[in-house]
């Protein structure tokens, strides 16, 4: 039996410009999932710890960070857990690479086959105590210049039973992922012959097989963008003999903090904006991403800042968003004259609508709040001319 822990895409020292001050948190958060995810390895025994690719954000790092980092593999060596990583897109390795620049398994005082950096120049390691071999796909430019598993096929390698193949890339979609940097696909997994491929580049975590080959993207252990799904966990991968027969089994482990949620509340129940704000505030979390989308239909008498809102409850929460998706409430009462100026206006918007809702369906595009900005020509903001028009040319007074 073969114990792994995979993971990937860590982006340690992204510098996140579009948070401002909340970058330095997130950057925290993102070590800090590193961290647990060396104690979950030390803690479940594993034999080899995996970093397909993009540990760093990207090549550029102070010395004090990649002192850290060598630290926590000095922990991983001192538990008897090897670790492989393979550079990137974001540490890709160039000329600068950052892994030319450091010897992370000097700073770690490991010996060199403890912490291994797989290269275009060192594509495999062999672990004999582990009855393993790793191989890693690498090229010394971000774009690569063919498929990183063109050609691989490592059934006929007798220097090891367990066989672990290491990429960072995009699984071939069509229409998806043609212009991605490096791109591989299921036909070419299925030819590998490995036991295991481990996947880097992809944020949220994925598995699945090609032939006999098990293969699973880790996704980000903590979210890299603030609101990005399907991240924050790692891949214990247990590898077995059955009878003869290789069986992999792939666990999911939570280590990072962050946590999002969406919801849709129809505004038609909300009284005010302090009720809104207080109902809101009952899901605070500083760990929670919280994306509010108000729907249904808006009455007249309700008054809302949706900015107001959103910089209020905003302390609250590692991030809070709210868009208007609302319908506004038309005016009652029976059609004006199709020849008066009301009744022009109203046929007129009305037409406008009715093109809207054949071009955009059912749903309105949202409007307001600080974080989105509004189409050119958005349904919702057509109904409310609508709204504001007939109440103005019935002459009725409207607060803006």
């Amino acid at each position: 039996m073969l114990r792994l822990l995979h993971t990937a895409d860590l982006h340690l020292g992204a510098r996140h410009t579009d948070l401002g001050e909340r970058a330095a948190v997130l950057r925290e958060r993102q070590f800090a999932a590193f961290r647990t995810s060396v104690d979950l390895a030390i803690a479940e025994k594993v034999d080899i710890f995996l970093i397909a690719g993009d540990l760093f954000d990207s090549n550029t790092q102070p010395r004090r960070s990649v002192e850290r980092v060598a630290a926590e593999l000095g922990r991983l060596t001192r538990a008897s857990i090897r670790t492989v990583i393979i550079p990137g897109t974001h540490d890709v390795y160039d000329g600068a690479s950052i892994y030319r620049s450091y010897d992370l398994a000097g700073m770690a005082r490991a010996a060199s086959d403890w912490v291994v950096v797989l290269t275009p120049y060192l594509s495999e390691i062999v672990f004999a105590p582990l009855d393993a071999i790793v191989y890693g796909r690498v090229f010394d430019t971000k774009r690569s210049p063919r498929s990183p598993l063109a050609g691989l096929d490592v059934k006929a390698d007798t220097r090891a039973t367990w066989k672990i193949g290491m990429v960072h890339g995009a699984l071939a979609i069509p229409g998806r992922t043609d212009a991605d940097a490096v791109v591989f696909t299921q036909e070419e997994i299925a030819k590998t012959g490995l036991d295991y491929l481990a996947l880097g580049h992809w944020h949220s975590a994925i598995e699945g097989r090609a032939g006999n080959v098990s293969y699973a993207y880790s996704g980000a252990p903590e979210p890299v963008a603030v609101d990005q799904d399907g991240a924050g966990q790692v891949l214990i991968v247990t590898l077995d003999d059955s009878g003869g027969r290789h069986v992999v089994s792939i666990e999911p482990k939570r280590v990072g903090q962050t946590r999002c949620e969406k919801l849709d509340m129809d505004v038609s129940g909300v009284h005010s904006q302090p009720e809104l704000i207080d109902v809101l505030g009952r899901h605070a979390d500083s760990n929670l991403v919280f994306d509010v989308r108000l729907t249904g239909l808006y009455p007249d008498e309700l008054d809302l800042d949706v900015d107001e809102v959103e910089r209020s409850l905003s302390p609250s929460f590692l991030r809070f968003r709210i868009r208007d998706a609302s319908i506004p409430v038309s005016p009652e009462g029976t059609a004006p004259p199709p020849d008066t100026v009301l009744g022009a206006f109203v046929r007129s918007v009305g037409d406008r609508i009715a093109e809207l809702e054949i071009a955009v369906g059912p749903e309105a595009p949202a409007r307001g709040g600080s974080s989105g900005a509004d189409p050119t020509e958005d349904l919702a903001d057509v109904r409310e001319v609508l709204r504001l028009g007939r109440h103005l040319l019935e002459g009725r007074q409207v607060t803006l």
